[in-house]
């Protein structure tokens, strides 16, 4: 369906592709996996023939539609999420638009002399729009709408309101409705919630395309994909199976690889030891000479690529006193809108409480609240003795001044910390020696979260408060995180949509519903296991 045939390509000095061979067949799942900047968005940009190779050829079959899904989204305005949705959906929204205009040319006194032809026309096209199923599409664009949790009022209303996020849904959803033979989707998972992610996980396991995506989240690129395209040093490596399958086998043949390594060079040192040993001697110049060409012509076994990984250890944080947190009858609302009626809800130290809640549940103004970035209407928020709170939210990265680098950023917090403190802080959360010095301004937002984590988390307090802290994260760092975190010996609130970290990380889980809020002790796997559902938003 889709072949990569020896394909080379740099782009300026970075040499992405050399001789990289692949193919994609027709039903396949397959997820794209690669340290980031290895060429994945390039990737996919040369199949969709935005960009072409260097060297070698992309071949799609004739015919194939493809339908991509990028983080550049475009201008959307003007329009109703509704109408953008389904003006994408392929052939069927160029048939549906020349059904319109062949309607209002039906109703034009001036056009009534050409009306037997236009009523012939129409007849042809409505013909082909209803083989198409042109009359059930507005029904299937309002339900993948819905699955990705837009409200009847948000798909009707202008495009042009929305957040950049859910800018981002109303692109996914003109790909998913318009059904192409191959769907290439460059992180789909960004910017969802946990509810609308599981929705879209068992619409692609239903999918009967090739599906060709990459994404940060472990979990679901875990439940979907059977098979594994890995970019590394510029090859490209294809395994059979799913996405800890793939990590097995890496890690498997990583283990021989090495293993190899070290046999030869075993086997290399004795060589030469001999030569320098012999080599003077002309009793011993046949044997010199022989095992002389015999190492000229061994084929030298590389050491298996070291993936750089990185790791944090907290200092050790003050201890809290046992009540960390009291919020005592909070009410709190936005305009007519009641959040909070009379929360009652204490945090204790060494808890970790994972908050659940469909969007407009309240998640994130509980960690608000909790944080004193807002004020409850009414009842008592009360720190407990010895507190010491890191709160991370996503307007976190909006506070970093944009004229400093990343070193004098990581400076201005920590004067007193020693220059290689610091590098060694900005090494864990993925800043090279030349990344210090880039400029916040042009950071990505995974690296203003990098950033803003690193500083949070080098003189550590003792009650994390964070919002989403995995948005924008690669999956190395997300492990850093977790593996950090896993250690990390004070008490946590977090409200997260990766069940990966979920997961890792929770011991108590908090559930904000409309019928009302409930505790459960144990932690997100143990919430799974006595509800039966991932999310709220999921109940049957």
């Amino acid at each position: 369906m889709i072949r990569l045939d020896n394909i080379s390509k740099q782009n300026g000095h970075q040499i992405l592709f050399i001789e990289a061979s692949a193919a994609l067949n027709r039903g396949e799942k397959v997820g794209l996996v690669g340290p980031n900047g290895a060429g994945k968005t390039t990737l996919f940009r040369m199949i969709t023939d935005q960009e072409q190779p260097d060297e070698g050829q992309v071949s799609v079959d004739r015919g194939v539609t493809i339908g991509y899904f990028s983080q550049d989204v475009g201008e959307m305005s003007g329009r109703s999420a509704i109408s953008e949705v389904m003006d994408g959906a392929g052939p069927v929204s160029t048939v549906a638009a020349e059904l319109k205009e062949l309607e209002h040319a039906m109703a034009d006194p001036e056009r009534a002399g050409y009306m037997e032809s236009i009523v012939a026309r129409y007849g042809e096209v409505q013909a082909r729009f209803e083989e198409l199923d042109g009359y059930a599409l507005e029904g299937r664009a309002r339900e993948v709408l819905s699955g990705l949790s837009f409200s009847q009022e948000m798909m009707d209303g202008d495009v042009g309101s929305l957040s950049g996020g859910w800018k981002m849904r109303v692109a996914l959803a003109r790909i998913l409705l318009m059904r192409p033979d191959a769907m290439l989707l460059d992180e789909p998972s960004n910017h969802l919630d946990l509810e609308s992610l599981i929705w879209l996980e068992q619409f692609l396991k239903g999918y009967e395309g090739l599906l060709f995506m990459t994404s940060h989240d472990r979990e679901f690129m875990n439940r979907i994909v059977t098979k594994i395209v890995e970019i590394d040093g510029g090859t490209l490596t294809s395994y059979s199976g799913n996405y800890e399958f793939y990590e097995q086998q890496r890690a498997l043949s990583e283990k021989q690889q090495q293993a190899q390594f070290e046999r030869q060079q075993a086997m290399l040192a004795k060589e030469i030891k001999f030569i320098e040993r012999f080599k003077a001697r002309a009793s011993h110049a046949a044997q010199v000479q022989s095992r002389v060409k015999k190492l000229d012509k061994i084929e030298r076994v590389e050491p298996p690529k070291r993936r750089q990984t990185v790791s944090f250890e907290f200092q050790p944080a003050p201890r809290s006193g046992d009540d960390v947190v009291n919020l005592k009858n909070v009410h709190k609302g936005y305009g007519s809108r009641s959040i909070y009626d009379g929360l009652d809800f204490t945090v204790r130290r060494k808890e970790r409480w994972c908050v659940m809640g469909v969007n407009g549940a309240g998640k994130s103004t509980l960690l608000k609240l909790v944080a004193g970035a807002t004020e409850p209407d009414d009842g008592t928020v009360a720190v407990g003795g010895s507190v010491k709170m890191g709160y991370f939210a996503q307007h976190a990265m909006e506070l970093l001044d944009g004229d400093d680098t990343v070193f004098e950023s990581l400076e201005h917090s920590f004067p007193q910390a020693g220059q290689g403190s610091l590098r060694a802080l900005a090494g864990c959360f993925g800043f090279s020696e030349d990344e210090v010095e880039k400029k916040c301004r042009v950071l990505s937002g995974g690296e203003k979260t990098r950033l803003v984590m690193a500083k949070m988390l080098y003189d550590p307090p003792n009650f994390l408060v964070l919002d989403e802290p995995t948005n924008h994260l690669d999956m190395a760092t997300k492990e850093m995180l977790i593996a950090a975190l896993s250690q990390y010996e004070g008490t946590m609130l977090f409200v997260s949509h990766d069940r990966h970290f979920l997961a890792a990380l929770s011991n108590r889980v908090l559930e904000l519903t409309p019928e009302g809020i409930h505790q459960y002790g144990g932690g997100y796997t143990e919430y799974v296991a006595r509800t039966g559902h991932e999310a709220p938003g999921l109940r049957s």
